[in-house]
C-alpha cells in the first residue's frame, strides 16, 4: 500500500515540477533514506516549488529561509523570550522545528549560520544557551546553491557539505517542458483553488523507511559499494590519472549514503532487492559533494564528474 501512494505522490510532483525528474525522485530517494539534500543549479528552476509540492502531499509542516549575510544562529532555532510580567524566559522555536526546510542560497550566510543548521542535520536537536532542544523525528532539509552568483557568498566547507545525503545539480528544461511549464502557470493563474492531494501520513513515511532497509543487497554488491568508495582513496590501484586527480577520497558517510540511497531507489521501482544499476544511479549524487580533487586536476579542467565517470567505468560488480 505504501508503495502505491508513494506512485501517485511522484506521479504528482512530476505533475507539479515539470523537466526536472531528477530533482522529483532524489527528493523522494532523501525523504526515504532520512537524509538531507543540497540542490544547484540557476534561479526559477522549481526548487521551493519542489519542497512545497512534497509538503502539500504528506503530513508534514514546510518552512522556507532565505539564507542572506546578516542572518543569525537564533533566527534559524529560536531564541529565550523575557516576559516581563512574571520575570521568566520563555523558548520561542524557529523554523527549524518543521519537518521540510528550505535552505535557499545557503552559501549565503556566515559560518555559524551554517554550523547551526548543520548540527540540526546531524544531531536532530538545536541548542539555544544551555538548553538542548530535540527537532521532529520528520526533518528534512532541502538546501540550494546559485552557481551563477559568487558575490557575497560564504561557500560551505568540504566537511560541511559532507554532512549532506545527496549533492543534485539541475539545468534548464528542454523546450517542450518549458512549454509545459508556460500552460502549467497559466491553468494555476485560471484555476479557483488546488486540486486535492492524497496525504501520506508521518507514520506511513516511516513504515516505508523501515522497509527500504529491508530491501536485500547481495553480498557482491555490498562489496561493490565498497569498492568504489576506497577507489576515490586508493585511486593508484586502478588508474594513474585518479591517483593524480585526487586529494582526498570519500569518507564512510559516502558508503552509508550509497547503501541508503541504492535500497530507496529500488523501493520506489517497486523492487525487493538493489540492482548494480539503483548504486550506479545514484553514485554521483551521493559523491559529488564528497571529492576534494587536485591542483592539477583542476589545471588540466577535469570535474568531478568526469573523474566519478571514470571511477565506474574502472570498478567492476563481483
Amino acid at each position: 500500500m505504501a508503495i502505491e501512494q508513494f506512485s501517485k505522490l511522484q506521479e504528482h510532483l512530476s505533475e507539479q515540477i515539470v523537466g526536472q525528474h531528477a530533482l522529483v525522485e532524489n527528493l523522494l530517494i532523501a525523504l526515504l533514506a532520512d537524509g538531507h539534500l543540497i540542490v544547484e543549479g540557476p534561479p526559477g528552476l522549481a526548487k521551493t516549488r519542489a519542497v512545497n509540492s512534497l509538503a502539500d502531499g504528506i503530513d508534514a509542516d514546510f518552512h522556507r529561509i532565505q539564507f542572506t549575510p546578516d542572518l543569525l544562529p537564533a533566527d534559524l532555532t529560536g531564541t529565550d523570550i523575557y516576559r516581563p510580567e512574571d520575570g521568566t524566559f520563555v523558548f520561542q522555536q524557529g523554523p527549524l522545528f518543521q519537518n521540510l526546510i528550505l535552505a535557499d542560497e545557503i552559501n549565503r550566510a556566515p559560518a555559524k549560520v551554517q554550523s547551526a543548521l548543520l548540527e540540526a542535520m546531524a544531531e536532530g536537536q538545536v541548542t539555544v544557551g544551555k538548553t538542548t532542544y530535540q527537532l521532529p523525528e520528520l526533518f528534512l532539509v532541502m538546501a540550494t546553491q546559485n552557481p551563477l552568483e559568487q558575490e557575497g557568498t560564504y561557500p560551505l566547507p568540504e566537511a560541511q557539505l559532507d554532512r549532506f545525503l545527496m549533492h543534485l545539480e539541475i539545468d534548464y528544461p528542454n523546450a517542450a517542458s518549458e512549454l509545459e511549464i508556460l500552460r502549467l502557470n497559466r491553468g494555476e493563474a485560471l484555476a479557483k483553488k488546488k486540486a486535492p492531494v492524497t496525504t501520506i501520513s508521518q507514520e506511513e513515511i516511516f513504515t516505508a523507511r523501515k522497509e527500504t532497509l529491508e530491501i536485500y543487497l547481495a553480498p557482491v554488491l555490498e562489496q561493490y559499494i565498497v569498492d568504489l568508495i576506497m577507489a576515490t582513496r586508493q585511486g593508484e590501484k586502478y588508474d594513474d590519472n585518479l591517483a593524480k586527480w585526487l586529494a582526498y577520497g570519500a569518507s564512510p558517510r559516502a558508503t552509508i549514503a550509497l547503501d541508503r540511497c541504492s535500497r530507496a531507489r529500488a523501493w520506489l521501482n517497486g523492487r525487493d532487492f538493489v540492482s548494480p544499476e539503483d548504486i550506479q544511479a545514484v553514485f554521483h549524487n551521493a559523491l559529488r559533494h564528497r571529492l576534494m580533487l587536485t591542483y592539477q586536476a583542476e589545471a588540466e579542467g577535469i570535474t568531478t564528474n568526469q573523474v566519478l565517470d571514470r571511477i565506474l567505468s574502472l570498478v567492476a560488480v563481483g
